[in-house]
């Protein structure tokens, strides 16, 4: 059954899930920024179904199990009508179990692309076959890499993704390397000195936040940033900057969302960021643009189907629903949103746009 919309002091309320430790706590800080920046714009106009709405943050960096236990105690008060977050595939399919189809699920975070998700879990972030495998290709085309190399961390998100890659090759020897390590991962010499690495032309990163910028990190010590290009979809402008300009050369990053501050909308949205928090606050970055977007669609999606409840929204989808938002107009495949890729470069801690890659 889904959740009620009622609640005592007739707000809407709204868990984002973060996390604020673990390789992806390197985030915590833009996220819980931006997701407050979509709070009071949503709350200064109409709020949602004409409620103000009211946010509770989950450490989404503990064991999913824990995640999905506290989820799911709050849930059962009935006074939560949505969850909204940026997190890994582990905590979202434990959540999404602990859900249940209490309250949708707005999920921001780029995934595996699995078609067996719970009714309630909208797929905000980016799907492989948008993002990861035309950035593999693009750079196959553009730069002629022929054999790649794969480093994950140890959970569904990046072996699924592999998977993905290697389906997508003509060859599926061109992976001449794959290995997965624990999040949280401090050393990565035993991918760095495999005799197999020298046989690769790029190495694809499916790793998570600070785990990333500590790979480049000892990638760019060994030299090979010269000879051997690296793409990821899961780096923001924070990773850049945890890693150092010096361990970004030859680094690409695959997204649906950049901020680019030369675009108008870019622009705009910086600004209204800086005004509500300062030129110091932590940077408006991809990562905690996806928290903004999904509290923002949460409330599309209610003006839309007038409605929070589950079977309600299930229904609109299948009748090809579609949310203005403040990146645009979003329609859905199923449970998945449809977005453009992009690939852009990183240039120091910056990134420079090359290509809309699908």
């Amino acid at each position: 059954m889904s959740t009620s919309i009622e609640s005592p002091d007739g707000t809407i309320e709204v868990l984002n899930i973060v996390p604020r430790q673990g390789p992806g706590g390197i985030v915590a800080p833009s996220c819980d920024a931006a997701i407050t920046l979509a709070v009071d714009e949503i709350n200064r106009s109409t709020g949602i179904l004409g409620r103000e709405i009211r946010t509770t943050n989950i450490d989404g960096g503990r064991p999913p199990r824990e995640v999905a236990a506290e989820v799911s105690a709050l849930l059962s008060t009935g006074m939560v009508h949505a969850i909204t977050g940026w997190h890994t595939s582990a905590v979202r399919r434990a959540v999404a179990r602990a859900c249940a189809g209490r309250a949708p699920y707005l999920y921001a975070t780029s995934h595996e692309g699995l078609t067996d998700e719970l009714p309630g879990v909208l797929m905000l972030g980016e799907h492989p076959a948008g993002q990861t495998v035309p950035a593999v290709h693009w750079l196959e085309r553009e730069f002629g890499v022929r054999r790649w190399a794969v480093i994950g961390n140890d959970y569904i998100w990046p072996r699924q993704s592999a998977k993905a890659i290697r389906a997508s090759l003509p060859d599926p020897a061109a992976i001449v390397l794959e290995q997965f390590v624990p999040l949280g991962c401090a050393d990565f010499s035993g991918f760095l000195t495999h005799p197999a690495l020298d046989l690769a032309d790029g190495v694809v990163i499916l790793m998570v936040g600070a785990d990333v910028a500590r790979f480049n990190r000892q990638y760019a010590a060994t030299g090979r940033a010269a000879s051997q290009l690296r793409v990821s979809p899961a780096a923001d402008e924070n990773v850049l900057l945890a890693a150092g300009p010096d361990a970004n050369d030859d680094f690409f990053v695959a997204s649906s969302f950049f901020l680019d501050g030369r675009t108008a909308d870019g622009r705009d949205r910086l600004t209204r960021y800086r005004a509500r928090y300062g030129a110091f606050a932590p940077a408006l970055t991809s990562f905690s643009n996806a928290t903004y977007e999904a509290v923002h669609t949460l409330g599309a999606l209610a003006r839309t189907v007038g409605s929070l409840r589950v079977p309600e929204i299930l229904d609109a989808l299948d009748h090809g629903l579609l949310l203005e938002t403040p990146s645009g107009i979003k329609s859905f495949r199923g449970n998945q949103a449809i977005q453009h890729g992009y690939l852009a470069r990183a240039q120091g801690v910056d990134f420079d746009i090359l290509d809309r890659i699908s």
